[in-house]
């Protein structure tokens, strides 16, 4: 190559190209450290849908399921800046059951970086809000929870069973739940009623339902089976569940929703 008095420097075009690639590349590494470092909203939700679509499967919802690592709380096995968790996310870990993702952009990987950290900031905070014990008192009494709920062996069969709910959802995930129970509700939680020939009406847990039959989980807990032929009338209605301020306060809510998330499924009283 020549500079620019036209003298020969002695590279070659190829060590010019390589430099042009390495030089290329770092700025492209600093461009995701730079973006990392200033996640939007937008990114931490389409790191959520892509840890759900990649991840989830094997470190589960909330992150926690592999020995020493537990991503709702922000435990890793040694600290990680997000440019490194997106490395490993897309590279993998040589030897370890942490496979690579070689078709995830950088970009993908880092919104997931920004996902985890978001994650465990709400735990965080929700940590600092709610005290599960005055929540499980509140769950069992003043809420009434556990006439339609149960965890353990305690309560009600009619409403979703909550025993392992801190494994499946997140805590902003749970306290939505109970601002607005409207907002989200999963397939296997949809409330349906019936109405048979002599006018009894039922209402309750929808469990399953085909061309001809019906079966739910009434409001007394009762399972419950209906030739659809034989009703007056079948359909989803709105979820029973009452917006929870209207029996508790802002404190109490952040109590309930810390309780919930304690409950992983250990043997309970």
């Amino acid at each position: 190559m020549f500079d620019r008095r036209g003298r020969h420097d002695g590279a070659s075009p190829q060590a010019a190209a390589a430099l042009l690639l390495a030089s290329g590349a770092a700025s492209l590494l600093a461009a995701f450290a730079a973006r990392a470092q200033h996640a939007t909203a937008y990114d931490v939700a389409d790191g959520e849908r892509a840890y759900e679509a990649a991840c989830a499967n094997c470190h589960g919802p909330d992150g926690d399921l592999i020995p020493g690592i537990d991503f709702g709380r922000g435990v890793y096995r040694r600290e990680l800046t997000d440019a490194e968790i997106a490395r490993i996310i897309v590279d993998g870990i040589p030897n370890t059951p942490m496979p690579p993702n070689p078709g995830m952009s950088e970009l993908e990987a880092l919104q997931i970086a920004a996902y985890l950290r978001a994650m465990a900031a709400e735990k965080r905070d929700i940590a600092r809000r709610g005290d599960p014990a005055r929540g499980r008192a509140l769950f069992e009494g003043k809420g009434g929870c556990l006439d339609c709920h149960r965890v353990g062996t305690r309560g009600s069969r009619s409403g979703p069973d909550l025993t392992r709910i801190g494994r499946l959802r997140r805590g902003v995930e749970l306290e939505q739940s109970l601002l607005d129970p409207e907002a989200e509700v999963r397939p296997e939680n949809r409330s349906y009623a019936v109405t048979a020939a002599d006018g009894e009406r039922v209402t309750g847990r929808l469990l399953n339902h085909d061309t001809f039959t019906v079966q739910l989980v009434d409001t007394y807990g009762r399972l419950r089976s209906f030739e659809k032929s034989e009703l007056l009338e079948h359909g989803f209605v709105p979820t029973p569940m009452p917006p929870a301020r209207e029996a508790l306060d802002d404190a109490e809510i952040a109590d309930v929703v810390s309780y919930l998330v304690s409950l992983r499924g250990e043997s309970m009283q």
